[in-house]
């Protein structure tokens, strides 16, 4: 495919549209508006008991208060794993010394190219949160079997969130960690 134009529509602090046309070699065109987003880190706290720090906050998109696990944009030039470990601390307060990268998705790319990847964060010391002027995070810590009932009964509907627990089940146990230097 090759992308023969792309005009921008809109464009906010978070992100940008733009009209995409492109076209393969045997001519089949594709047209659609595209959501331009920076890319988004996924933290999954896992404290020395083995439970799950989620975030509670208000999802003006879906109406409701919702369980989740943190996370936030990447700034411009930012790394995943550099936006973790702020996020983590923005959110939550917490720092984490052992990072392991989990998993990485497009969170819906039909019209969406933000790509989010999930770290689990471990050896955690507690801070001071410092939520953006328009954030309010209530925090709650949650066993594993919590967290599968939470998914299960739809406490959770978090994209983010499920996709991480699950893959956390399912591959994160055997994951290399690393500690990255300072």
């Amino acid at each position: 495919m090759k992308l023969i134009s792309s005009d921008q529509l809109i464009e906010t602090p978070i992100f940008r549209v733009t009209q995409d046309r492109a076209l393969d070699p045997d001519g089949f065109e594709i047209k659609r508006a595209v959501v331009r987003h920076a890319g988004s880190a996924v933290m999954m706290a896992i404290d020395s008991k083995n439970r799950v720090l989620l975030v509670r906050q208000y999802r003006l998109p879906a109406k409701r208060y919702l369980w989740e696990l943190p996370a936030g944009r990447l700034d411009p030039g930012e790394s995943a794993l550099a936006a973790a470990r702020r996020e983590l601390v923005e959110e939550t307060g917490f720092r984490a010394r052992q990072w392991t990268r989990l998993a990485s998705f497009y969170v819906s790319p039909g019209f969406l190219d933000e790509k989010m990847t999930i770290y689990v964060a471990r050896e955690l010391t507690e801070g001071k949160q410092e939520p953006m002027e328009d954030e309010r995070i209530e925090l709650g810590w949650f066993t594993m079997r919590e967290c599968d009932r939470m998914i299960r009964s739809g406490k959770v509907m978090d994209a983010k969130t499920i996709i991480g627990f699950l893959a956390w089940q399912r591959y994160g146990r055997a994951a290399k960690a690393s500690t990255p230097s300072r």
